[in-house]
C-alpha cells in the first residue's frame, strides 16, 4: 500500500471555461480547486473531520461527495459527507464509524446506482456498506476476509488487503481487488436494499497484487443498456507491475465471472519495471486505457509516469507510449468527462498536474497547469495529497 494518497474532482459551474476540482492533503483538508486555461488555483479549503482522508466518492447528481479514512494508528476511523452548495462550497451532511483502513470507496445500488456506499479496508481485511444519506448507524454489511497462510510476497501478502470498490457496467455486481489474497472479490447487488451477496472469486497469479480496476465496453455494445458481450475488465497490479485485461461473461441469472484474458508492463516492449515502482490507479477513456506508474522516475528525479495502451476491437491491449505525470507518486489521477484534460495527484510532491489530452488519439499532449497543494509529503508515507477527480 502507498502511504500517501491524493485524490481531485472538478465541479462545473456558471462559467463555461472554468471547472472545478476537489483534492484531499494526508494532512486532513479537502480544497476545492478552479481550473480555467493554464490557471489552477485553491478556491476554498475546509477540515474533513476525519484523520487521514485518502479518498474521495463524487456525486455529481446528488451533488455530494464522501470522504473516507485510512487511519491505521486509531481502532476507528470515519467516513464523512458532504453537501456541494452553488457555487462549491462544501458543508459536512453526514459522519460514520469505519473500521481502520478505508483506501477506496464507490456509490451503488438503489434506482439511481447511488443509494449506498462500499468501502474497501486494507488495513482490517474487509468490505463494508451503508445506507445514504450517511447517520450514526451500524453498516448495513460487513464483509471480512481471511486467508490460508500468507501470499508470495510475505511482507505484503501476510492478509488480504481489500484495495479498491466499484461496480460493473451493469450496475448489478459491485468488485473489489484484493491485493494481499491475489483475488478479485464479486458481489451481486439487490439493488432495492443494497445487500450484497458474495460470489466465486477470480483468482490471479501469485504476487499480481491487484489494486484498481476498470470496465471498458465495447462500441457495439453501448447500445445496449445491459450486459454487453465482450465486456473488459481492466485491473492495476501493484505488486506484480503489470496491466491485466480480463474478458467478462454474464451467465444467465447467476453471478458475473472473469477470465484472464492478457497482462502487460506499463513500458515499451513489455520491459520490467524499474526496481521500487508501484503501479497504482488505472483509467479507462474510449478506446484506451490509462496507468498511473508510482516512484518509477521515468522523467527525473521525482517525476514518475502515466502509461498509455490501445485497446483493440476484440478487447486486447497495446503498449503507446509513457508521459510524464509532472509529479511524484501519482497515486490517483481522473479525466473529465470531455475527455480533454486529465488531472494528476502526485502524493509525495503534493501536486496536482491538469495535462491536456487528444480526445482522437488518446495521448497526452503536455502540462497546461500545475499547483503545489499543502506540505509535500515523504516516499512511502501517508502523507502529501491523497486523491483527485473533476467534479462534473
Amino acid at each position: 500500500m502507498l502511504t500517501a494518497t491524493s485524490l481531485i474532482v472538478p465541479f462545473f459551474g456558471g462559467l463555461a471555461t472554468a471547472a472545478q476540482l476537489y483534492a484531499t492533503h494526508y494532512s486532513g483538508t479537502v480544497n476545492q480547486l478552479t481550473f480555467s486555461g493554464t490557471s489552477l488555483t485553491v478556491t476554498s479549503s475546509a477540515k474533513t473531520n476525519n484523520n487521514l482522508p485518502a479518498w474521495i466518492t463524487y456525486d455529481g447528481v446528488g451533488k455530494a461527495l464522501y470522504v473516507t479514512d485510512e487511519t491505521w494508528t486509531a481502532q476507528t476511523g470515519s467516513l464523512v459527507g458532504f453537501s456541494i452548495g452553488a457555487n462549491g462550497a462544501l458543508t459536512q451532511s453526514g459522519k460514520v464509524s469505519t473500521p481502520q483502513g478505508v483506501v477506496a470507496a464507490t456509490l451503488y445500488g438503489g434506482t439511481d446506482g447511488r443509494s449506498y456506499i462500499a468501502n474497501a479496508h486494507y488495513q482490517t481485511s474487509q468490505l463494508t456498506t451503508f445506507k445514504l444519506p450517511l447517520s450514526s448507524g451500524q453498516p448495513l454489511q460487513s464483509f471480512k476476509f481471511t486467508m490460508n497462510g500468507v501470499g508470495a510476497i510475505p511482507s505484503r501478502q501476510e492478509v488480504p488487503h481489500p484495495h479498491s470498490a466499484f461496480t460493473d457496467p451493469t450496475g448489478d455486481f459491485l468488485l473489489s481487488a484484493d491485493l494481499g489474497a491475489d483475488t478479485i472479490r464479486i458481489f451481486k447487488i439487490e439493488k432495492a436494499t443494497g445487500k450484497l451477496t458474495e460470489c466465486p472469486v477470480a483468482k490471479t497469479s501469485p504476487g499480481t497484487g491487484p489494486r484498481h480496476g476498470a470496465f471498458w465496453v465495447p462500441a457495439a455494445g453501448l447500445s445496449r443498456v445491459r450486459r454487453a458481450d465482450g465486456t473488459i475488465l481492466f485491473v492495476a497490479n501493484e505488486l506484480g507491475n503489470t496491466v491485466s485485461g480480463w474478458s467478462v461473461t454474464y451467465p444467465a441469472g447467476g453471478c458475473l465471472t472473469l477470465a484472464l484474458k492478457q497482462t502487460l508492463t506499463p513500458y515499451a516492449n513489455n520491459a520490467t519495471a524499474p526496481k521500487g515502482t508501484k503501479v497504482g490507479e488505472i483509467r479507462v477513456k474510449g478506446n484506451f486505457v490509462y496507468s498511473s506508474n508510482r516512484n518509477d522516475k521515468k522523467f527525473g528525479a521525482q517525476v514518475d509516469s502515466i502509461t498509455q495502451y490501445t485497446i483493440s476491437s476484440t478487447g486486447s491491449i497495446s503498449f503507446t507510449e509513457t508521459t510524464s505525470s509532472f509529479g511524484w507518486y501519482p497515486r490517483t489521477f481522473d479525466i473529465n468527462q470531455a475527455g480533454d484534460y486529465v488531472a494528476i495527484g502526485g502524493q509525495t510532491t503534493a501536486n496536482v498536474a491538469i495535462v491536456k489530452r487528444d480526445v482522437v488519439t488518446g495521448k497526452l499532449t503536455g502540462q497546461v497547469a500545475n499547483l503545489r497543494i499543502g506540505s509535500a509529503g515523504s516516499a512511502e508515507n501517508e502523507d502529501g495529497v491523497s486523491a483527485v477527480v473533476w467534479a462534473e
